[in-house]
């Protein structure tokens, strides 16, 4: 699937107006800016989650519809965030997240959310928030929002002029050798 939405999102979804709802199963899901993306697939499967924090560790039980989501704010390489979603989703590594003033915060090229819902914004600080609901991009993604849903997932306030293409997932050796 592509499409480049002419107003920013289909008015006839069911999920409402505003809002389109997109198809989502093991595939992942390409959002494309002029200068930056967001990758986003499903979980699938229930587990937990270690968030690790300067002064912390707390898990998180992730659901099967529940959404991860990987960020690069000035582009890159679509491998390298494919890489980054499955170490989380299929391995199940945990999220560091840095103290506020640390210095590596400005060297992320993508940084990474695990939620039911995920709302992107530009003016926080990669890499320094724990709340997963919530995940740093470019000012052409500020603003989005997206929700997992049984066999979906939904996106709210789709920015004009960005590609959405479902991409299918590649199998790993092992995969291949079941």
């Amino acid at each position: 699937m592509s499409k480049k939405p002419e107003d920013g999102a289909s008015g006839g979804s069911p999920a409402g107006p505003g809002v389109t709802t997109v198809p989502l199963g093991r595939e992942l899901l390409l959002i494309k800016g002029e200068r930056s993306f967001l990758l986003v697939g499903k979980a699938g499967s229930r587990f937990p989650l270690c968030i690790e924090t300067p002064d912390d560790e707390y898990c998180l039980a992730v659901d099967p519809d529940d959404l991860v989501a990987v960020s690069m704010p000035e582009g890159g390489h679509l491998e390298q965030a494919r890489m980054m979603l499955e170490l989380v989703r299929r391995y199940h590594v945990p999220l560091v997240v840095l103290g506020k003033d640390h210095p590596g915060s400005k060297r992320l090229s993508m940084v990474v959310s695990v939620a039911p819902e995920i709302l992107l914004a530009c003016d926080i600080r990669r890499g320094t928030h724990p709340e997963q609901h919530l995940l740093c991009s470019s000012a052409e993604f500020s603003g989005l929002s997206l929700a997992g849903v049984p066999g979906g997932v939904t996106i709210k306030s789709l920015p004009l002029r960005v590609v959405v293409e479902l991409l299918e997932t590649e199998n790993s050796s092992e995969d291949k050798q079941q």
